[in-house]
Formats: structure tokens, C-alpha cells, sequence
């Protein structure tokens, strides 16, 4: 039997497919808590009729997404309250707009325009490893 027909094989390829699916499960705990984060900071609540705006999203979606975040110790809501973020929220929002911020001055240092760079970082910076992260920053102190 060939080996891509048993599946008992593992190709090559099949580990790279798994971390890319693990990260596509994170970018949406990742853009939930960068989003629910600015709305904190910019109106003192975050509300889901909010995210579901911001993110082009059913309000169903977003309470379907909250009560996983909430299993997830990442958040705090109550029906028809507004979203908190948990410490550990916090430290996730933190960390994904430190990767964000990283990402779009990489780009815009390669010569980008900003508004390419915040789109594009808006993809980049769920999959980057913290390797190149730090490649990105020397690049960026070395180029500015």
C-alpha cells in the first residue's frame, strides 16, 4: 500500500497542516481579546452587539465565541452584560497587540503603506513565531 493511502502514516506535510489548525482555533481567541481590549479603552465596556459589529459577525457567533472564551478563563460575561477580560485575557490582548504593533512596523519599514501593513498584520501576526518576531525587531531597529 502506498503510504498516502494508509493512514496510519504520517506525511511530512501532516505537521505543519496540524499547526496551522491550531492556530486558526487561536486567532479567533486572539482577535476577540485584542478587540474586546480596544473597545475596554476607547468606551469602558465591551459589549457583544459591539464585537459583532467590529468583526462583521451574527450576535449568536459572538455568544457562541464568548462562552468559549469564558471556558477558556479568557473572559467574564453574563447574559446582556458587558465582556470583561480574565488577568489572563489581559496578558493575551497584550501580547497580541505587542505581535500586531511588531508586525505592522516590519512591514512599514520594508515600505509598505500603513493601511497595507495594519491589513496584512492583521494575518501575520497569528502565525509568526516568536523567532521571527524577534528577526522582525532587529530589522526594524537596524532599519529605522
Amino acid at each position: 500500500m502506498r503510504p498516502e493511502n494508509n493512514r496510519n502514516t504520517r506525511l511530512p506535510q501532516t505537521d505543519g497542516f496540524q499547526s496551522v489548525r491550531q492556530a486558526h482555533q487561536s486567532e479567533m481567541a486572539e482577535d476577540y481579546v485584542e478587540l474586546i481590549a480596544e473597545l475596554i479603552a476607547q468606551s469602558g465596556e465591551a459589549r457583544p452587539v459591539d464585537i459583532a459589529r467590529r468583526l462583521g459577525v451574527s450576535q449568536p457567533t459572538v455568544t457562541k465565541n464568548l462562552a468559549r472564551l469564558k471556558r477558556d478563563g479568557l473572559v467574564t460575561h453574563e447574559p446582556y452584560r458587558s465582556v470583561f477580560l480574565t488577568a489572563e485575557g489581559q496578558v493575551l490582548a497584550v501580547d497580541c497587540e505587542k505581535r500586531h504593533r511588531t508586525v505592522v512596523a516590519f512591514l512599514t519599514t520594508l515600505g509598505i503603506s500603513p493601511e497595507v501593513a495594519e491589513h496584512d498584520a492583521e494575518g501575520i501576526e497569528h502565525h509568526v513565531s516568536d523567532e521571527t518576531l524577534a528577526a522582525f525587531t532587529r530589522y526594524i531597529k537596524q532599519n529605522s
